[in-house]
């Protein structure tokens, strides 16, 4: 006699199965990534794997779907949120909106001072209360935190003061914030897909777009926009992600294995990530496929979003954790 209990994933794929009283329950979860082995995201995937296995200590299959297999960020968190096909991911907070007004605000642009600053808010936790407004209301778990990417305005043409940027048409993720910031830096923001943003600047629908490092080599976006302004106008949180109702059916111990392994994995991910985001760029530098342009004023650029990210911040009742942001020292 067979039962079957599906977890989150295509039915070919996903769930549990119980064969028989002799045989033991085996656990398969499904894990979706953008990229291929060698993106940060996906490592950083690989390393939970790892530490859920290690710290459950039973047999418990994982399928980790890459290089866009199953879609991209934002349907892999629609999935978690459905309970199918996508049992974990890594996701940009951004595409977290449709269910969470507060969540794009964990990686904000303009929001952390630098690395240093960054660092000091993921060891204080502050981000805490964001992730059990999402968990609430997407019903998906921020079991861990990765990032670290500094992000840079990649173009068509060389920019370095604020007067360069303005009215340029530029590629951001689609959370209000993100417009509303770059609108009042002066540029002429657009929501384009991820995968759309190569053919959108080779065929002059825009003229820039911005990423850190690990995006800009993956996707080849020095190609067509080889001009690296040095806005730093971003450090990324990238959230690891869990099905809360695949993650309700798990076993106890395997539930606790899957909270220690995705703190510890998102840790790991945020040292690969910011040790190896500036190595990238100047190993594109050096080899000639990417300029970079320091960018002289960045602290004007700042003076003319500081208001739109204060207004944003109260709008999505997100001003107190702002305020404790902007308060902690590096």
């Amino acid at each position: 006699m067979q039962r079957r209990f599906l977890l989150g994933g295509a039915a070919a794929l996903a769930g549990f199965a119980i064969t028989g009283k002799a045989q033991a329950q085996t656990i398969t979860l499904n894990g979706a990534s953008q990229f291929n082995d060698e993106h940060a995201f996906t490592r950083c995937l690989a390393r939970f794997e790892e530490l859920v296995k290690q710290y459950y200590g039973k047999p418990i299959n994982f399928i980790l779907h890459k290089n866009s297999s199953l879609g991209l960020e934002k349907q892999y968190f629609e999935y978690m949120a459905q309970g199918r096909a996508v049992d974990y991911g890594i996701v940009s907070p951004a595409h977290m909106s449709t269910f969470s007004r507060a969540a794009p605000f964990i990686d904000a642009p303009f929001l952390f001072r630098d690395l240093a600053h960054w660092n000091k808010v993921m060891d204080q936790d502050l981000l805490k209360p964001i992730g059990d407004e999402v968990e609430k209301r997407a019903r998906v778990m921020l079991v861990g935190y990765a990032g670290g990417g500094v992000r840079n305005i990649f173009a068509s043409k060389p920019m370095a003061t604020v007067a360069d940027l303005r009215a340029v048409k530029v590629r951001v993720q689609g959370a209000p914030i993100w417009s509303r910031t770059f609108s009042a830096a002066g540029m002429s923001p657009t929501v384009i897909a991820y995968n759309e943003i190569y053919n959108a600047i080779q065929n002059g629908v825009i003229q820039a777009g911005e990423n850190e490092a690990a995006g800009v080599e993956q996707m080849r976006f020095f190609e067509v926009a080889p001009n690296l302004a040095l806005t730093q106008h971003a450090i990324t949180v990238r959230p690891i992600c869990f099905s809360s109702a695949v993650f309700t059916r798990l076993p106890p111990d395997l539930q606790a294995a899957i909270r220690r392994a995705g703190a510890e994995a998102g840790a790991f991910g945020r040292q690969i990530e910011s040790t190896e985001d500036s190595q990238k760029i100047d190993a594109l530098a050096a080899s000639g496929r990417l300029k970079k342009i320091e960018f002289t004023e960045r602290q004007a650029l700042l003076e003319k979003v500081a208001p739109v990210m204060a207004a944003y911040a109260k709008e999505i009742e997100a001003d107190g954790i702002m305020s404790r942001i902007t308060a902690v020292t590096s």
